[in-house]
């Protein structure tokens, strides 16, 4: 017990008394504080007294699929310091090969008593996985809020990159100098955004006044790997331009592109998604549509905090205007 109080009382920064009086529910603390100490045991994996068990902790899940891609960092970045800026602590989860499942790190954050769970990416972005530690979330009224995807069937409330109008400007760049041979990596075919970007194609496509053929889209696991193979394959059916469902799916491409000895720009284009960190210094330097994550992580913890609130809030899908930033990836199609 003694030890706890110590580790409490430095990790807030408060005398041991002060945790005690906490403890025991005594008064002479302010709000501040006993919030701050309660959230202190929850982080250092303490079990609240029985007396304290019914409130929620200060804690905001923060579940992410991976780390390697920087646009989920960059995501973890912008939610973070936003709930900080509320007084709420983010717990992060990123899921590892072999390691907790997403459903796992669901039932830690309900023994937690988490005040929410922000989800970036993962099974709910994927129509065909398993989705009932989503189910368990609402069921339990837990707040939650969702990055770049909703599930059918829960009202969670969603903010999201408007995946059609990222497609039509990486499309209408293309178009526009001069290639008629485009392709698509998209991730796998279950993935909701990836489906929207397909779906937006298609109608770019016919409005340039063609069809966009079956042989000229591919998918692939979203990374660096998975991009160049996708993109051999287009590259081997003759496509000079490439549209990309994330950015190292577009360095995958341009790998693949050098692989078979074609220049990029010069011989093959490459539009990226996300604008993720670093994407200005490849080389060439990548054509990428930019996705708005200071605008859409703030919009993600105004959604949350209103729920912990219990205010009404808007419980469909906040959709983001994306920005088409064109760099060194992109030029004419060679002549002939």
């Amino acid at each position: 017990m003694t030890r706890r109080l110590a580790q409490v009382a430095k990790k807030v920064g408060v005398s041991e008394a002060t945790v005690s009086r906490v403890l025991n529910g005594k008064p002479g603390v302010s709000e501040a504080t006993r919030q701050s100490v309660l959230t202190a045991l929850d982080v250092l994996g303490y079990e609240r007294p029985t007396q304290l068990r019914g409130e929620r902790a200060r804690l905001v899940g923060l579940v992410l699929p991976e780390l390697q891609n920087p646009i989920f960092p960059a995501f973890a970045e912008v939610i973070g310091g936003a709930l900080a800026q509320q007084g709420l602590t983010p717990v992060l989860c990123t899921q590892t090969k072999g390691g907790v499942s997403e459903a796992d790190y669901v039932d830690l954050l309900l023994q937690q008593q988490v005040s929410g769970v922000v989800f970036a990416g993962g099974l709910f972005a994927q129509a065909d996985a398993p989705h009932e530690h989503y189910r368990r979330l609402a069921e339990r009224k837990i707040p939650v809020v969702l990055v770049n995807a909703p599930i059918e069937g829960l009202d969670f409330p969603c903010v999201s990159c408007d995946d059609a109008v990222a497609v039509e400007q990486a499309w209408r760049h293309l178009a526009s100098l001069g290639h008629e041979r485009i392709g698509l990596v998209l991730g796998p075919a279950d993935h909701v955004p990836s489906r929207r970007k397909l779906e937006a194609a298609y109608g770019a496509s016919r409005a340039a006044g063609r069809e966009l053929a079956e042989e000229f889209v591919e998918r692939s696991m979203f990374s660096l790997e998975g991009g160049q193979a996708a993109a051999g394959r287009l590259l081997e059916r003759g496509v000079t331009g490439i549209v990309c469902a994330s950015d190292p799916l577009a360095l995958g491409a341009i790998r693949a592109a050098r692989r078979r000895g074609l220049a990029v720009p010069g011989e093959v284009s490459v539009v990226g998604f996300d604008d993720s960190a670093f994407m200005n210094c490849t080389e060439p330097p990548l054509s990428t549509v930019r996705q708005p994550i200071e605008a859409m992580g703030r919009a993600a913890v105004e959604l949350l905090c209103a729920q912990i609130q219990g205010s009404q809030t808007h419980s469909g899908e906040l959709l983001f205007e994306p920005e088409l930033v064109v760099r060194g990836s992109t030029a004419p199609p060679p002549l002939g």
